[in-house]
């Protein structure tokens, strides 16, 4: 971010009859923006000795209502009112001890984009591309490794960084565009400067900063501009249950408070389901909230009241600086809950239509409907978050599409998930997928099985909420041999220079992985314009012989889905059906383009899913 701020950053000046060094080394949130419905801001200044300092600001419309002091001298939190009347503008932020200025910056105030606050957030309407920029696509190697950053670039290592950047991704908007997804979720992207296994983003050591082995601040507002121009949208995902052991606060905590710390090192005991537990112990409350996700990933206190703006703030930083149409939260029950809902609140009250999903691991609806917004939770409590990922139906699609159907088992799994939809809030606003980058690879998962990973996308693409893919789904990435995460988010083919095989242009791949691109493609763009699906409402039946069939309908227009778990062609006997069939003589099947007539029984062929367009 090459902001043009003035540090005056070593002076030394006599005080209380010795000599001390005050140096300012950084305020966060770097710049701020007039417009915003909350008129304060609280700016973090961090500088040797800061915090003997009186700061003094004279700029119209610019209050400084108060100084707050913490037990670490080299900090100082700064309560600022910003009126109606604050003009776009620089101003200076003096620090004076014994009524000297010892140190100066100079902070911009920007006005906002006309129309931020009406933001359209991603919906139903999108399918979101998940990727993990370190392993989509390097665009730029001379930034593989850079100066200050301790982790080096090593593509043999399954672990470690292989040089996937912000470029890599911009390269490849056509792609995407084209390919039919219509939102992009990327991991963080923020700088992880850790000694090692970094490069999947989640060890956060500058909330402010764009990891440069990716780019700059400014690449990736210039990514957001790019998607937009080509109608798609911009997920950030954001980590504020843990930062990494790198933090540049780390060795100079604000307090003693900003961590959850513990005698000694204490893992979390990921039970996310203790936070919903009406049984549940203090202790094991206390490890899940309070214990670190890892020895490299420090717990952090949403508790302390300075660190809760931090992050606050830094949120809507973002949104702001880089046009962002959606937040993805990480570990979301990890954190304080009530400080989640309070973050919330003021993201939704600045951009109120704007949508957050969070990570939410459980592994039945009543866990996971818990924590969206509005949920008739007896404790009273509401996290005001909009949107939740749907575990339950990972794991049913994981195993239905592996064993033989039964009661509740095979595609009976999606029929009995779907049933219990009365706990959700809205189930328009959950997130379904099949594997994403904390999982085994779908296909793995199904024994390698084309058809079966086909049926679980059709399901995906159709049934309500907002789907998610994986990057490289559309050229049947998968795992094979020993599993670990970095065997997982292995690298897209195509993605780095000297690539022989690329599912970027389709050179190099088999018959099966263009086949599989050319399904995906067919479906994604096809639901691009399928309002029916996006907010039609839902009707399915009890499965029959391993033959689970579901509608999605309005006025105008019905789509009949079909997924034939079995090993041999079946029939579907229309009459069972005929509540919706009766209106309609033909069904024009969305991926083959087949044409069937719905006036009769229906020869569904074996591991297949269709999808018909009723008409007259």
């Amino acid at each position: 971010m090459k902001q043009k701020l003035m540090l005056v950053v070593f002076i030394l000046i006599a005080a209380s009859g010795f000599s001390q060094e005050v140096k300012l080394d950084r305020i966060e949130p770097p710049n701020w923006w007039t417009g915003f419905k909350n008129k304060s801001v609280q700016l973090l200044v961090r500088g040797t000795n800061i915090g003997l300092t009186t700061p003094e600001i004279k700029y119209n419309g610019v209050v400084l209502q108060k100084v707050n002091t913490v037990s670490n001298p080299n900090y100082l939190f700064l309560d600022l009112t910003i009126s109606d009347k604050a003009k776009p503008g620089t101003f200076r932020i003096s620090f004076k001890l014994n009524k000297k200025s010892v140190a100066e910056y100079t902070y911009r105030l920007s006005e906002r984009k006309p129309g931020s606050a009406e933001r359209k957030s991603f919906t139903s309407a999108d399918v979101i591309y998940l990727l993990m920029p370190d392993r989509f696509a390097n665009g730029d190697p001379s930034n593989d490794n850079m100066p200050g950053m301790k982790e080096q670039a090593n593509r043999g290592n399954s672990d470690g960084r292989h040089g996937g950047d912000i470029k890599g991704i911009s390269d490849h908007v056509g792609y995407l565009k084209d390919l039919g997804v219509t939102a992009v979720w990327s991991t963080p992207l923020l700088e992880n400067n850790m000694e090692k296994y970094s490069y999947h983003g989640y060890a956060i050591t500058d909330y402010y900063r764009i990891d440069p082995r990716y780019g700059t601040n400014e690449d990736y507002r210039a990514l957001s501009d790019k998607l937009h121009a080509n109608g798609l949208k911009l997920i950030m995902d954001m980590v504020f249950n843990h930062c990494g052991s790198g933090n540049w606060w780390m060795n100079d905590l604000p307090s003693a408070d900003w961590l959850n710390q513990w005698p000694e090192f204490t893992r979390t005991n990921y039970r996310a389901g203790s936070m919903t537990d009406p049984y549940v112990s203090a202790g094991d409350s206390i490890k899940f909230i309070k214990g670190w996700f890892d020895v490299t990933m420090p717990d952090l206190n949403q508790h302390n009241p300075f660190l809760a703006k931090y992050l606050i703030q830094n949120s809507i930083w973002w949104i702001e600086y880089a046009g962002l149409d959606g937040i993805r939260q990480d570990t979301y029950p990890y954190a304080f809950k009530d400080m989640m809902a309070e973050w919330d609140k003021a993201v939704l009250a600045e951009y109120p239509e704007f949508n957050i999903v969070g990570e939410c691991w459980a592994t039945v609806p009543e866990g996971i409907s818990y924590w969206q917004k509005d949920s008739p939770n007896k404790d009273g409590f509401n996290s005001y978050l909009p949107s939740v990922f749907d575990f339950a139906m990972y794991d049913a699609l994981r195993l239905g599409f592996m064993e033989n159907n039964g009661w509740n088992t095979g595609v009976g799994r999606l029929y009995d998930l779907l049933s219990r939809d009365f706990v959700y809030p809205d189930p328009s606003h959950i997130v379904v997928f099949a594997d994403n980058h904390d999982v085994n690879r779908f296909l793995a998962s199904v024994g390698q099985d084309v058809r079966k990973f086909k049926m679980a996308l059709a399901f995906v693409l159709t049934t309500r909420g907002i789907p998610e893919i994986f990057y490289g789904t559309e050229a049947l990435l998968t795992t094979t041999g020993e599993k670990n995460d970095g065997r997982l988010r292995i690298d897209s083919p195509g993605g780095w220079p000297g690539d022989t095989v690329s599912m970027f242009t389709g050179t190099g791949l088999s018959q099966e992985q263009q086949d599989m691109s050319a399904y995906l493609k067919t479906v994604l763009n096809w639901r691009k314009s399928a309002t029916v699906i996006h907010t039609g409402k839902m009707k399915h039946y009890i499965p029959k012989d391993g033959l689970y069939v579901f509608f999605r309908y309005n006025d105008q227009k019905a789509v009949m889905v079909v997924l034939n778990n079995n090993d041999e062609e079946k029939k579907l006997e229309r009459e069972r059906y005929s509540e919706f069939l009766a209106k309609y003589s033909t069904g024009i099947d969305v991926i083959t383009g087949k044409k069937f007539d719905t006036r009769s029984d229906l020869m569904i062929p074996s591991m297949t899913a269709v999808i018909l367009e009723l008409g007259n």
